[in-house]
């Protein structure tokens, strides 16, 4: 019996101890956190899916994994199909799943501090057709089977300060304040973690890569505030940073605190807390208001100092990519290189400065068929040879204080193919669409993501992934509410200020990706006799293209000057960085097409 097939007999076994015909188990922590800690990957515990996104629920007799089109491939690489059926969550929910399968009269396990109360009320309703039920769990079984699972991170916290933020935190607790009396509002819950990180200006270590500590905040209309963490983790620097007008309680006392709110107005935002905060705000009598967090439109809106930060710190890590794909142009012809190796030293370059504080996600390398899996995550089993004929896709990031970074760039191993070549410019014809855009105040990102596909539509092919995510300031690499992309209704207006990814790309299975990355910032556009107030884009990142890939006769005129106009930046702003064999390279790299 294989590893994940005992694992499954033994979460089987334990629902049957527990009374339960099904459980479901995503990847989720209570903060509802896009990356998880350690203790929180029940999911890749049980099955073996390393992606960032999808859920599983098991049955008595048949189990299901659930994924979006990023991880179609990569979760047949991963999970046992003999174990659970893979079902594309563009095809089918997990609730319309359930009400297919879930026997009538079943009850079917959930943790309510992993689910969303709206999830938990459309599964509710679909199962109740079947008589069946859904059933929050007092403990979750697979923590009771799950026998060397990690402890929380207990790493101290750290103050951000108030030269990199720009605002300070009494001044972020005040703006909440008084927009909770405005809402008639006694208080307000933050449950997202990068949100707690954010209003009171503290940054940690618990989860890899996104510097924020696992706490939660309630934050009252007089200014004053509770926030949530374990002991442990609290310093004499940053108690004294949070000051008497923030009260600390241990993390565990969370669930008991919000009792303590009864018969008071509460906002609390049904996209980014658990139905389990709902459920004892309810029980202790709380008039509940739902309200988005007062911090995620704030925190996406950068100020003048985050911008500033965010320019320094893209600065240095183009100049640390230059020099990676000028290593990587000399060493990949040679053989040898495979995605581990590569992605090492692109990390050793991004180290070189000593602002480096972590990489911002886990790189994604991925060489020849490796580089068609969206969010492909290399480890020692799926590491692939760089070869002669190939292209390599590698999308990387750093976390500086001053800044978050997110990059990828194609490279071509050797000759490529003429499909390398068209897809490639076809990829960025779509990028330079969208970096060109001009548009009125009020249009949102999914209005936009078009611009960047219709080369590719026009060819009758597409990209299974958003064109572009916010980008927090030391903060999280994936940050809402603004998103670019066709599906999910991202009806979030663009904002000067806003910081996006550029990254339209495109995927043959088995073959070989293509994806073309940079961050934009949402900037003020004067236009002479402009009958609206008007936006565009800023570029924000700087390092070369692969120009081997590009074919001339496809690109515009306009499309060619943007390409000439963007590398004369980068020698410009990466130059100066470089020097000796590296810093001819640049030049050589981004002399006019």
């Amino acid at each position: 019996m294989s590893t994940y097939e005992a694992r499954l007999a033994a979460l089987r076994e334990q629902m049957e101890k527990d009374g339960l015909d099904g459980f479901v188990v995503p990847i989720c922590d209570e903060h509802m956190s896009e990356y998880v800690g350690d203790y929180a990957q029940r999911l890749a515990w049980l099955t073996g899916f390393g992606g960032s996104a999808g859920s599983a629920i098991v049955l008595k007799d048949k189990a299901a994994m659930f994924v979006d089109g990023r991880y179609t491939i990569q979760v047949r690489d991963q999970v046992d199909g003999n174990l659970y059926e893979y079902v594309g969550t563009a095809d089918k929910s997990m609730i319309d799943w359930l009400d297919e399968n879930a026997p009538e009269g079943s009850t079917i396990g959930y943790d309510a501090w992993l689910h969303t109360q709206g999830w938990v009320k459309s599964a509710e309703a679909k199962l109740a057709k079947n008589n069946a039920k859904l059933a929050a769990v007092k403990s979750n079984p697979i923590d009771k089977i799950w026998k060397d699972q990690p402890e929380p991170s207990l790493i101290k916290i750290d103050v951000q300060p108030d030269e990199f933020t720009g605002q300070s935190a009494s001044e972020k607790r005040a703006d909440i304040a008084a927009w909770l009396n405005e809402e008639g509002l006694d208080a307000t819950v933050i449950a997202a973690l990068d949100s707690v990180a954010w209003a009171f200006n503290i940054r940690g270590k618990d989860i890899d890569n996104t510097p924020v500590p696992r706490s939660y905040a309630i934050i009252k209309a007089d200014g004053s505030a509770e926030l949530f963490v374990a002991p442990e983790k609290l310093t004499d620097e940053v108690r004294v940073h949070l000051g008497n007008a923030v009260s600390l309680r241990d993390y565990s006392d969370f669930p008991t605190a919000l009792t303590e709110y009864n018969e008071q107005r509460v906002g609390v935002d049904p996209e980014r807390s658990v139905a389990a905060i709902f459920g004892q705000l309810e029980g202790a009598g709380a008039k509940i208001v739902k309200k988005r967090d007062p911090t995620i439109l704030a925190k996406a809106i950068k100020n003048d100092t985050e911008i500033s930060g965010h320019k320094a710190a893209q600065k240095r890590d183009g100049a640390a990519l230059s020099k990676f794909l000028h290593w990587f142009s000399c060493e990949a012809p040679k053989g040898g290189l495979d995605e581990l190796s590569a992605a090492a030293k692109l990390a050793e370059f991004r180290g070189e400065s000593d602002k480096l504080m972590d990489l911002s996600f886990r790189t994604i390398s991925g060489a020849g068929p490796n580089g068609a899996l969206c969010h492909y995550s290399v480890n020692e089993e799926t590491n692939r040879k760089i070869e002669t004929g190939t292209l390599y896709l590698v999308d990387s990031g750093g976390q500086y204080r001053d800044g978050t970074t997110d990059v990828t760039r194609t490279m071509a191993v050797g000759e490529p193919t003429d499909e390398m070549i068209k897809r490639y410019t076809q990829v960025l014809q779509g990028h330079i669409a969208l970096a060109q855009a001009v548009f009125p105040e009020g249009t949102t990102g999914g209005q936009l993501d078009i611009l960047a596909r219709q080369y590719l539509w026009a060819d009758g092919v597409d990209y299974a992934h958003g064109t572009g995510h916010g980008v927090g300031a030391y903060l999280s690499v994936h940050e809402g509410p603004q998103r670019i992309a066709a599906f999910g209704g991202f009806n979030e207006p663009l904002v000067a200020g806003m910081i996006c990814s550029n990254e339209p790309g495109y995927y043959k299975d088995h073959a070989f990706g293509i994806r073309i990355e940079n961050l934009i910032l949402v900037e003020r556009r004067e236009i002479a006799g402009a009958e609206k107030d008007m936006l565009g884009f800023e570029t924000l990142t700087f390092a070369p293209l692969d120009r081997r890939l590009i074919d001339l006769a496809i690109l515009s005129d306009s499309q060619r000057q943007w390409v000439d106009d963007y590398h004369a930046q980068v020698v410009d702003i990466v130059g100066p960085q470089l020097n000796g064999d590296a810093l001819e390279w640049l030049k050589q790299q981004c002399q006019p097409l």
